[in-house]
């Protein structure tokens, strides 16, 4: 499975496994190491607070999942509750933004709730993109893309008294070739002060030309001293290509995150179109989930550190876990997009 030069000794199961997977055994253990060389804990799969932190997102059949109560009670409530069956099932890598509402927040407060130690989870959190969505599920927008200098101040401000010492890693937000934050010398140096407090730098990448920036990221330094830790990228079974840069990247030392992995629901038994019906019909005879699928065939990716599960019930939990069932024998045929037309497909998506 995933790419571990460290593995620590899997979290044994616990009652809250049990709970997840009523009426069924445990999953297998997810295995554990250290990402990259930032020597934080890592988990294999990690989960993504996208879709917990704000009314809205950009996914697949997320209406049928949470109803009409997106309150700020009631978001706060699925989150610690999906937090609680993560944790129990062994993820200790969690990822949020700046961006992503209250994600923050509610992070913090599980951690407190928990009397989280901040050793025993990693925490990547993002800035770049401002949310101004205001909790309205009917606003004109809902986030506004800043890579500057100033937003990346008061972002950085904003997380670091939010989420105080569990936050471990901290993420330009989807950086592009030509959004010119590698340009910016003061935004890089903002950055590389940063590593010197003891956070880890790392960056995220989007768009049909994910390869390209993230050659151009592994070739920045400051003072001679290579900038990112890790790379989070799009990767998924019908948008691959960036594969060959994140193995140049995990080539290089940087730890490699694996986000959108079902392609924000396509690559879903439910949500999936015409695209993946031979997934869907592969999945059927093998008697796995389609989500399964998807996941474990990241993980198997030599270069993969950690794979992004975005989640927001238990049950969508359940089922991307049960990646770590599928065995070595179960290979889904790939039948990748051109990178231009996955992306438009994907900037299609409504928000829900």
């Amino acid at each position: 499975m995933a790419h571990h030069p460290d593995v620590l000794t899997p979290p044994a199961p616990s009652t809250g496994t049990l709970r997840l997977y009523e009426g069924g055994r445990p999953c297998a253990p997810i295995p554990v190491g250290l990402l990259g060389r930032t020597r934080r804990i890592a988990s294999a799969l990690g989960l993504g607070l996208a879709g917990l932190g704000r009314p809205v997102y950009m996914a697949l059949g997320r209406n049928d999942c949470l109803g009409d109560d997106r309150s700020v009670a009631a978001m706060r409530q699925r989150c610690s509750a999906l937090l609680d069956a993560a944790f129990a099932a062994g993820i200790r890598y969690f990822d949020t933004a700046r961006s992503y509402g209250l994600a923050e927040a509610f992070l913090r407060s599980w951690c407190e709730e928990r009397a989280m130690p901040p050793g025993a989870i990693t925490i990547g959190s993002k800035w770049g993109y401002v949310y101004t969505g205001g909790w309205q599920t009917d606003a004109p927008r809902h986030e506004s893309k800043r890579l500057t200098l100033d937003t990346l101040q008061w972002q950085r401000a904003e997380s670091c008294a939010i989420l105080g010492r569990w936050l471990s890693l901290y993420q330009i937000h989807s950086a592009t070739i030509d959004s010119g934050v590698f340009e910016d010398r003061e935004v890089l140096r903002e950055l590389f002060h940063l590593r010197a407090t003891g956070l880890a730098i790392g960056l995220t990448v989007s768009g049909p030309n994910q390869s390209d920036t993230i050659r151009r990221a592994l070739d920045i330094d400051v003072d001679g001293v290579p900038l990112f830790d890790t790379v989070q990228a799009t990767w998924n079974l019908l948008e691959p290509s960036a594969g060959p840069a994140l193995a140049d990247a995990s080539a290089g030392g940087r730890a490699v995150i694996v986000k959108e992995v079902l392609a924000n629901g396509r690559l879903t038994s439910r949500y999936g179109g015409p695209e993946v019906r031979h997934l869907a019909a592969y999945a059927r005879t093998h008697g796995v989930p389609m989500e399964a699928l998807a996941v474990s065939a990241a993980l198997r990716q030599p270069w993969t550190s950690v794979v992004l599960s975005g989640a927001v019930t238990c049950r969508q939990l359940r089922d991307q876990l049960a990646a770590f069932e599928v065995g070595e024998e179960i290979r889904p045929p790939v039948r990748a997009q051109p990178p231009e037309e996955y992306w438009r497909i994907r900037s299609a998506i409504a928000w829900q």
